[in-house]
């Protein structure tokens, strides 16, 4: 009787687990690669998102992450018009 329990808890903690897995997965619709040049250097990133648009401001946000130092170039960096960039949708 002890072992099926044990196998019942392994079955659903499994199962949540990849639930879990599918649900975050899914609902990443947008992938964008972004290259950003700011001060002496230059940086490129790729991102997923439920929308480009996400995508694009994350993917961004990742690449400056490199480069800038401190806020201020931190905000000045993502305000900045990528050198490059390119969305495509994950197949949904």
């Amino acid at each position: 009787m002890r072992s099926y329990r044990l196998i019942a808890g392994v079955v659903l903690g499994l199962a949540f687990v990849g639930y879990l897995l599918w649900s975050t997965l899914a609902a990443q619709a947008a992938e964008c690669h972004v290259c950003v040049a700011f001060g002496p250097g230059r940086n490129c990133a790729t991102a997923s998102a439920i929308t480009d648009k996400d995508a694009l401001r994350s993917a961004q946000s990742t690449a400056c992450g490199t480069l800038a130092h401190g806020m201020n170039d931190a905000i000045a960096c993502e305000n900045r018009p990528a050198v490059s960039e390119e969305c495509k949708d994950k197949g949904r």
